[in-house]
Protein backbone atom coordinates (compact mmCIF):
# COMPACT_ATOMS: atom_id res chain seq x y z
CA UNK A 1 0.00 0.00 0.00
CA UNK A 2 1.59 3.45 -1.08
CA UNK A 3 2.61 5.73 1.85
CA UNK A 4 0.41 9.11 2.26
CA UNK A 5 2.08 12.21 1.57
CA UNK A 6 4.19 13.90 3.87
CA UNK A 7 3.23 17.36 5.38
CA UNK A 8 6.48 18.61 3.12
CA UNK A 9 4.65 17.29 0.09
CA UNK A 10 0.91 18.81 1.35
CA UNK A 11 2.52 21.91 2.13
CA UNK A 12 4.51 22.14 -0.81
CA UNK A 13 1.69 21.57 -3.76
CA UNK A 14 -1.64 20.86 -1.39
CA UNK A 15 -4.04 20.61 -4.41
CA UNK A 16 -2.11 17.88 -6.02
CA UNK A 17 -1.57 16.03 -2.68
CA UNK A 18 -5.37 16.34 -1.99
CA UNK A 19 -6.13 15.35 -5.59
CA UNK A 20 -4.13 12.25 -4.85
CA UNK A 21 -5.75 11.66 -1.41
CA UNK A 22 -9.73 11.86 -2.58
CA UNK A 23 -9.29 9.34 -5.21
CA UNK A 24 -8.15 6.31 -2.73
CA UNK A 25 -10.42 4.22 -0.33
CA UNK A 26 -8.24 5.92 2.54
CA UNK A 27 -10.10 9.18 1.96
CA UNK A 28 -13.73 7.15 2.18
CA UNK A 29 -12.43 5.81 5.72
CA UNK A 30 -12.10 9.47 7.15
CA UNK A 31 -16.22 9.49 6.85
CA UNK A 32 -17.52 9.41 10.53
CA UNK A 33 -20.22 7.61 8.60
CA UNK A 34 -17.84 5.14 7.18
CA UNK A 35 -18.68 1.30 8.47
CA UNK A 36 -17.34 -0.56 5.18
CA UNK A 37 -13.92 -2.42 6.18
CA UNK A 38 -13.15 -2.46 2.56
CA UNK A 39 -14.40 0.77 1.00
CA UNK A 40 -14.40 1.39 -2.87
CA UNK A 41 -13.16 5.02 -3.82
CA UNK A 42 -15.99 7.81 -4.70
CA UNK A 43 -17.18 8.56 -7.61
CA UNK A 44 -15.64 10.61 -10.40
CA UNK A 45 -18.52 13.12 -10.11
CA UNK A 46 -17.83 13.78 -5.98
CA UNK A 47 -14.52 13.53 -6.14
CA UNK A 48 -14.90 16.87 -8.59
CA UNK A 49 -16.70 18.33 -6.25
CA UNK A 50 -14.22 18.03 -3.39
CA UNK A 51 -11.60 19.39 -5.09
CA UNK A 52 -13.16 22.26 -6.49
CA UNK A 53 -14.13 23.00 -2.76
CA UNK A 54 -10.02 22.15 -1.73
CA UNK A 55 -8.85 24.08 -4.49
CA UNK A 56 -10.61 26.73 -3.34
CA UNK A 57 -8.76 26.64 0.22
CA UNK A 58 -6.11 26.11 -1.12
CA UNK A 59 -5.62 29.25 -2.94
CA UNK A 60 -6.37 31.24 -0.45
CA UNK A 61 -4.01 29.85 2.16
CA UNK A 62 -1.31 30.06 -0.60
CA UNK A 63 -2.32 33.35 -1.11
CA UNK A 64 -1.99 34.14 2.93
CA UNK A 65 1.27 32.55 2.91
CA UNK A 66 -0.51 29.63 5.07
CA UNK A 67 0.45 26.07 4.74
CA UNK A 68 -1.42 22.88 6.17
CA UNK A 69 1.63 21.92 8.73
CA UNK A 70 0.87 24.79 10.81
CA UNK A 71 -2.65 25.74 9.98
CA UNK A 72 -4.48 26.77 13.26
CA UNK A 73 -8.40 26.75 14.05
CA UNK A 74 -8.09 30.49 14.08
CA UNK A 75 -7.57 30.71 10.54
CA UNK A 76 -9.86 28.55 9.53
CA UNK A 77 -12.44 30.35 10.89
CA UNK A 78 -10.93 33.25 9.12
CA UNK A 79 -11.63 31.65 5.87
CA UNK A 80 -15.36 30.24 6.51
CA UNK A 81 -15.76 33.89 7.87
CA UNK A 82 -14.88 35.31 4.39
CA UNK A 83 -17.04 38.58 3.03
CA UNK A 84 -16.92 41.09 0.69
CA UNK A 85 -19.19 44.48 0.46
CA UNK A 86 -20.80 42.46 3.83
CA UNK A 87 -21.83 39.33 2.23
CA UNK A 88 -20.37 36.24 3.72
CA UNK A 89 -18.63 34.07 0.79
CA UNK A 90 -19.49 30.98 2.21
CA UNK A 91 -22.98 30.86 4.08
CA UNK A 92 -22.92 28.63 7.00
CA UNK A 93 -23.88 24.87 5.58
CA UNK A 94 -21.03 25.04 3.07
CA UNK A 95 -18.92 26.44 5.72
CA UNK A 96 -19.31 23.57 7.69
CA UNK A 97 -18.85 20.85 4.66
CA UNK A 98 -14.97 23.08 4.06
CA UNK A 99 -14.65 22.18 7.77
CA UNK A 100 -15.35 18.67 7.67
CA UNK A 101 -13.37 18.06 4.58
CA UNK A 102 -10.53 19.71 6.33
CA UNK A 103 -11.10 17.71 9.01
CA UNK A 104 -10.53 14.75 6.81
CA UNK A 105 -7.67 15.57 5.63
CA UNK A 106 -6.10 16.62 8.76
CA UNK A 107 -6.97 12.86 10.49
CA UNK A 108 -5.45 11.62 7.36
CA UNK A 109 -2.18 13.39 8.05
CA UNK A 110 -2.06 12.71 11.66
CA UNK A 111 -2.29 16.19 13.05
CA UNK A 112 -3.18 16.47 16.41
CA UNK A 113 -4.98 18.47 17.88
CA UNK A 114 -7.14 18.42 14.64
CA UNK A 115 -7.80 22.37 14.07
CA UNK A 116 -10.34 21.48 11.94
CA UNK A 117 -12.00 19.75 14.28
CA UNK A 118 -11.30 22.77 16.67
CA UNK A 119 -13.05 24.88 14.54
CA UNK A 120 -16.12 22.92 13.97
CA UNK A 121 -16.55 22.77 17.93
CA UNK A 122 -15.49 26.65 18.54
CA UNK A 123 -18.27 27.32 15.35
CA UNK A 124 -22.43 28.03 16.80
CA UNK A 125 -24.19 25.89 13.79
CA UNK A 126 -27.60 27.12 15.58
CA UNK A 127 -27.69 30.18 13.00
CA UNK A 128 -28.12 28.25 9.78
CA UNK A 129 -31.86 28.78 9.68
CA UNK A 130 -29.96 32.55 8.64
CA UNK A 131 -28.54 31.39 5.63
CA UNK A 132 -31.61 29.46 4.00
CA UNK A 133 -34.33 28.92 6.30
CA UNK A 134 -35.52 25.42 6.02
CA UNK A 135 -39.29 24.98 4.95
CA UNK A 136 -41.45 22.68 7.22
CA UNK A 137 -45.39 22.05 7.65
CA UNK A 138 -47.79 22.74 10.10
CA UNK A 139 -50.08 19.89 11.14
CA UNK A 140 -52.72 20.82 9.03
CA UNK A 141 -50.60 21.31 6.06
CA UNK A 142 -49.61 18.15 6.44
CA UNK A 143 -52.91 16.97 6.49
CA UNK A 144 -53.22 18.34 3.55
CA UNK A 145 -50.35 16.87 1.69
CA UNK A 146 -51.82 13.70 3.07
CA UNK A 147 -54.93 13.89 1.50
CA UNK A 148 -53.26 14.76 -1.88
CA UNK A 149 -51.44 11.94 -2.49
CA UNK A 150 -52.11 9.25 -4.82
CA UNK A 151 -54.96 7.01 -3.62
CA UNK A 152 -54.64 3.45 -2.20
CA UNK A 153 -56.06 0.51 -4.05
CA UNK A 154 -59.50 -0.42 -3.84
CA UNK A 155 -60.54 -3.64 -2.11
CA UNK A 156 -62.68 -4.59 -5.02
CA UNK A 157 -59.59 -3.55 -7.52
CA UNK A 158 -58.72 -6.52 -9.68
CA UNK A 159 -55.13 -6.08 -11.20
CA UNK A 160 -52.60 -3.73 -10.55
CA UNK A 161 -52.82 -1.04 -13.13
CA UNK A 162 -51.24 2.01 -11.40
CA UNK A 163 -49.20 0.34 -8.84
CA UNK A 164 -46.43 2.54 -8.80
CA UNK A 165 -49.09 5.43 -7.95
CA UNK A 166 -49.32 3.57 -4.87
CA UNK A 167 -45.76 2.96 -4.36
CA UNK A 168 -45.21 6.17 -4.69
CA UNK A 169 -48.21 7.03 -1.83
CA UNK A 170 -46.53 4.94 0.62
CA UNK A 171 -43.49 6.12 0.12
CA UNK A 172 -44.30 9.57 0.71
CA UNK A 173 -46.04 8.63 3.72
CA UNK A 174 -42.95 6.60 5.33
CA UNK A 175 -41.11 10.18 4.39
CA UNK A 176 -43.60 12.17 6.39
CA UNK A 177 -44.15 10.13 9.02
CA UNK A 178 -40.79 8.43 10.36
CA UNK A 179 -38.52 11.09 8.99
CA UNK A 180 -36.49 8.98 6.34
CA UNK A 181 -34.04 10.81 3.88
CA UNK A 182 -34.95 10.41 0.21
CA UNK A 183 -31.89 8.04 0.02
CA UNK A 184 -33.31 6.07 2.84
CA UNK A 185 -36.70 5.52 1.40
CA UNK A 186 -35.32 5.01 -2.14
CA UNK A 187 -32.47 2.20 -0.39
CA UNK A 188 -34.88 0.89 2.13
CA UNK A 189 -35.24 -3.21 2.44
CA UNK A 190 -37.47 -5.52 2.82
CA UNK A 191 -35.42 -7.04 6.04
CA UNK A 192 -35.59 -3.49 7.43
CA UNK A 193 -38.65 -3.41 8.56
CA UNK A 194 -39.86 -4.44 11.60
CA UNK A 195 -42.82 -7.42 11.70
CA UNK A 196 -44.02 -6.61 15.30
CA UNK A 197 -45.76 -3.50 16.08
CA UNK A 198 -45.56 -2.08 19.24
CA UNK A 199 -48.60 -1.64 21.61
CA UNK A 200 -49.63 1.76 20.30
CA UNK A 201 -49.22 -0.02 16.63
CA UNK A 202 -45.74 1.53 15.31
CA UNK A 203 -43.32 -0.42 13.82
CA UNK A 204 -39.54 -0.30 13.59
CA UNK A 205 -37.48 0.26 10.21
CA UNK A 206 -33.90 -0.15 11.12
CA UNK A 207 -31.80 1.63 8.79
CA UNK A 208 -28.31 0.41 7.53
CA UNK A 209 -26.31 1.88 5.37
CA UNK A 210 -26.90 -0.78 2.16
CA UNK A 211 -28.29 -0.08 -0.80
CA UNK A 212 -28.51 3.81 0.44
CA UNK A 213 -26.99 6.46 0.06
CA UNK A 214 -22.62 6.51 1.53
CA UNK A 215 -23.80 9.41 4.17
CA UNK A 216 -26.10 7.59 5.55
CA UNK A 217 -25.67 6.72 9.15
CA UNK A 218 -27.28 3.57 10.80
CA UNK A 219 -30.36 3.83 12.73
CA UNK A 220 -33.99 2.64 13.82
CA UNK A 221 -37.20 5.43 12.97
CA UNK A 222 -40.38 4.43 14.07
CA UNK A 223 -43.22 4.61 11.61
CA UNK A 224 -46.58 4.90 13.87
CA UNK A 225 -50.31 3.25 13.07
CA UNK A 226 -51.46 5.02 10.54
CA UNK A 227 -48.36 4.69 8.67
CA UNK A 228 -47.77 1.23 9.29
CA UNK A 229 -51.10 -0.03 7.81
CA UNK A 230 -50.37 2.04 4.64
CA UNK A 231 -47.07 0.33 4.42
CA UNK A 232 -48.69 -2.80 4.88
CA UNK A 233 -50.93 -2.72 1.97
CA UNK A 234 -48.59 -1.55 -0.58
CA UNK A 235 -46.00 -4.71 0.95
CA UNK A 236 -49.02 -6.55 0.09
CA UNK A 237 -49.56 -5.92 -3.08
CA UNK A 238 -45.60 -5.56 -3.87
CA UNK A 239 -45.51 -9.46 -3.21
CA UNK A 240 -48.76 -10.17 -5.10
CA UNK A 241 -46.48 -8.54 -8.33
CA UNK A 242 -43.67 -11.11 -6.90
CA UNK A 243 -41.16 -7.57 -8.01
CA UNK A 244 -37.30 -9.38 -7.19
CA UNK A 245 -34.87 -7.95 -4.89
CA UNK A 246 -34.95 -6.54 -1.48
CA UNK A 247 -36.56 -2.77 -2.47
CA UNK A 248 -39.64 -1.82 -0.40
CA UNK A 249 -39.97 1.06 -3.24
CA UNK A 250 -38.16 -0.08 -6.26
CA UNK A 251 -38.06 1.57 -9.42
CA UNK A 252 -39.81 -1.41 -12.00
CA UNK A 253 -41.19 -4.85 -11.86
CA UNK A 254 -37.12 -6.28 -12.23
CA UNK A 255 -36.56 -4.32 -8.75
CA UNK A 256 -34.45 -1.72 -9.81
CA UNK A 257 -33.98 1.29 -7.40
CA UNK A 258 -35.80 4.64 -8.09
CA UNK A 259 -34.11 7.66 -9.06
CA UNK A 260 -34.06 10.85 -6.42
CA UNK A 261 -35.17 12.97 -9.09
CA UNK A 262 -38.68 10.83 -9.84
CA UNK A 263 -39.18 10.98 -5.77
CA UNK A 264 -38.86 14.35 -6.59
CA UNK A 265 -41.46 14.99 -8.93
CA UNK A 266 -44.01 12.71 -7.67
CA UNK A 267 -43.64 14.28 -4.32
CA UNK A 268 -43.58 17.79 -5.68
CA UNK A 269 -46.59 16.74 -7.54
CA UNK A 270 -48.84 15.82 -4.27
CA UNK A 271 -47.37 19.29 -3.07
CA UNK A 272 -49.21 21.36 -5.88
CA UNK A 273 -52.56 18.93 -5.46
CA UNK A 274 -52.39 20.28 -1.89
CA UNK A 275 -51.99 23.80 -3.07
CA UNK A 276 -48.83 24.35 -0.97
CA UNK A 277 -46.47 26.65 -2.60
CA UNK A 278 -42.75 26.02 -0.37
CA UNK A 279 -39.91 26.41 -2.10
CA UNK A 280 -38.67 23.01 -1.44
CA UNK A 281 -41.28 20.73 -2.72
CA UNK A 282 -39.21 17.57 -1.93
CA UNK A 283 -38.66 14.81 0.85
CA UNK A 284 -36.05 17.32 2.70
CA UNK A 285 -39.38 19.17 3.46
CA UNK A 286 -41.60 16.09 4.65
CA UNK A 287 -37.93 15.01 6.74
CA UNK A 288 -37.89 18.94 8.27
CA UNK A 289 -41.61 18.79 8.88
CA UNK A 290 -41.58 15.39 11.03
CA UNK A 291 -38.60 16.49 12.96
CA UNK A 292 -39.98 20.10 13.95
CA UNK A 293 -43.54 18.52 14.70
CA UNK A 294 -41.35 15.90 17.20
CA UNK A 295 -39.52 18.90 18.98
CA UNK A 296 -42.86 20.55 19.18
CA UNK A 297 -44.45 17.53 21.06
CA UNK A 298 -41.34 17.73 23.37
CA UNK A 299 -39.53 14.72 22.04
CA UNK A 300 -35.60 15.89 23.45
CA UNK A 301 -32.80 16.71 21.29
CA UNK A 302 -30.79 13.81 21.96
CA UNK A 303 -34.05 11.29 20.76
CA UNK A 304 -34.24 13.52 17.64
CA UNK A 305 -30.89 12.94 16.93
CA UNK A 306 -31.14 9.36 17.28
CA UNK A 307 -34.28 8.76 15.38
CA UNK A 308 -33.54 11.20 12.29
CA UNK A 309 -29.82 9.23 11.91
CA UNK A 310 -27.55 12.05 12.23
CA UNK A 311 -23.97 12.24 13.37
CA UNK A 312 -23.76 15.10 15.80
CA UNK A 313 -26.71 16.12 18.08
CA UNK A 314 -26.09 19.53 17.85
CA UNK A 315 -27.45 19.03 13.95
CA UNK A 316 -31.19 18.67 15.69
CA UNK A 317 -30.98 22.12 16.71
CA UNK A 318 -31.29 23.52 13.25
CA UNK A 319 -34.96 22.09 13.07
CA UNK A 320 -35.73 24.53 15.95
CA UNK A 321 -35.21 27.55 13.55
CA UNK A 322 -37.25 25.96 10.73
CA UNK A 323 -39.96 28.58 8.82
CA UNK A 324 -43.01 26.85 8.86
CA UNK A 325 -45.45 26.59 5.99
CA UNK A 326 -48.53 29.57 6.27
CA UNK A 327 -50.79 29.44 3.42
CA UNK A 328 -51.51 32.56 1.72
CA UNK A 329 -54.25 32.07 0.40
CA UNK A 330 -56.17 30.06 3.80
CA UNK A 331 -59.87 30.01 2.38
CA UNK A 332 -59.13 28.99 -1.27
CA UNK A 333 -59.59 25.07 -1.22
CA UNK A 334 -57.42 22.77 -0.55
CA UNK A 335 -56.88 22.45 -4.35
CA UNK A 336 -56.95 19.13 -6.22
CA UNK A 337 -57.19 15.63 -3.57
CA UNK A 338 -58.38 13.18 -5.79
CA UNK A 339 -54.70 11.62 -5.80
CA UNK A 340 -54.48 10.80 -9.52
CA UNK A 341 -50.77 11.31 -11.14
CA UNK A 342 -51.55 11.27 -14.69
CA UNK A 343 -47.83 12.19 -16.04
CA UNK A 344 -44.55 13.41 -13.93
CA UNK A 345 -43.57 16.99 -15.07
CA UNK A 346 -41.90 16.15 -17.89
CA UNK A 347 -45.15 14.97 -19.47
CA UNK A 348 -44.32 11.47 -19.48
CA UNK A 349 -45.80 8.48 -17.80
CA UNK A 350 -44.73 8.11 -13.93
CA UNK A 351 -41.59 6.21 -13.23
Amino acid sequence: MPQPPSLAEWDARPFDAFAAFVATPEFVLTSSRQRDNAPLPISAESAAIYKFMFGKFATWMLEHGLRMSTLNADDLRRFIELSKDGQRDLNSKIAYRYLRLLERCFEYLGRAPNPARQAIIATDRAHLAEDAPMTALGQDDLQRFLAALPAGRPEDMEGHAGWKRRRDRAMQIVMAMAGLRVAEAIGLLLDEVGRQPDIEGAIELNITPEAKHRTSYEHTARLPRDGVTELTAWLKERAELEIPGGLVFPANLEGEPLHKATVYRQTRATFQRAGIAVSRAGGRTLRNSFAVQQLEQGVPRSELTTALGLALERSAEAYRYARVYEDPHPDEGDGDTDGDIATDATGGPPA
